[in-house]
């Protein structure tokens, strides 16, 4: 019996492969994706067929999500602002569970929390729909369209009519579900705290505003642009390299790479704006 040989090129070189294929890869999702930014805040793209069809995608990604992602976001700020304000009552450190109560909640969790829901429900979801479609029409010897058969002839033209209003969804989806939860955690933690008496609105708003600075405010909203973009552009661009088109075995991948994708990202996002506002 003959020993079984190694590839040509030995071990390191296969390594080096997968990692010359794993750059090149991410190459191709970082040009797709600055392309569609592009596309975004292009106004001749803004048909009137495209501003239907980005209307659509926008009413189907926020619509039926917003009120069970509120109470959701409500019922979690309601049992950790409990804990927060009961743990420093105990250790008499009670000055300080309000301002405690705004960072971990209203800065880091709860848009972390829009973009994860957003990205479950909606952005996955949009990506293998589409994924599926590309599947279909490679498998069946028309490569190059989508299920409603119309010709894709180059990336530019299919990410503007099939990914550029599902990842505008995406985008506004998160940015209103971080708005909305973010709204209702601080009015849940005045509620909690004072009660209904109007007479802590002056404590309570010094408060917001001292943790709220100027730097803090910038940080969150690029924070929060910087996760929608993650969980809405990220995935969708992923299928826009041409050998994907005609590949459907590279389709199948496609939704395990861009959770894998997306999940990086939103950890190094979530890093460095803790590093911006705590360091």
């Amino acid at each position: 019996m003959t020993a079984p040989r190694a590839p040509k090129g030995g071990y390191v070189g296969g390594v080096l492969g997968l990692w010359r294929a794993w750059a090149q890869r991410g190459w191709q999702v970082l040009l797709a994706s600055v392309m569609l930014l592009v596309l975004a805040v292009s106004p001749r793209v803004y048909t009137p067929a495209h501003r239907a069809a980005v209307a659509r995608q926008v009413m189907q990604a926020t619509w039926p999500h917003v009120l069970w992602f509120s109470l959701g976001a409500t019922l979690l700020g309601v049992v950790l602002i409990r804990i927060v304000v009961v743990t420093a009552q105990s250790y008499g450190l009670s000055q300080y569970a309000l301002e405690m109560v705004v960072r971990v909640l209203v800065l880091e969790l709860l848009p972390l929390m829009a973009a994860l829901f957003v990205a479950l429900r909606w952005s996955l979801p949009a990506t293998a729909q589409l994924a599926r479609t590309l599947r279909k029409a490679s498998q069946g010897g028309q490569v190059g369209q989508v299920a409603s058969k119309r010709p894709v002839p180059d990336a530019v033209t299919w990410l503007t009519q099939e990914a550029l209003p599902r990842a505008l969804a995406g985008v506004f989806a998160v940015w209103l579900l971080a708005a909305v939860s973010c709204v209702l955690g601080l009015v849940m933690a005045y509620l909690l705290v004072y009660g209904w008496t109007p007479w802590g609105l002056d404590a309570y708003t010094h408060m917001v505003g001292r943790v709220f600075s100027p730097a803090v405010t910038l940080i969150f909203v690029l924070k929060t642009c910087a996760f929608s973009v993650a969980v809405a552009v990220v995935p969708v661009a992923g299928l826009s390299a041409p050998v994907v088109w005609c590949n459907p075995d590279a389709l199948r991948a496609l939704e395990m790479q861009g959770l894998v994708r997306m999940t990086g990202l939103l950890l190094l996002v979530e890093v460095v704006s803790l590093m911006g506002n705590y360091y």
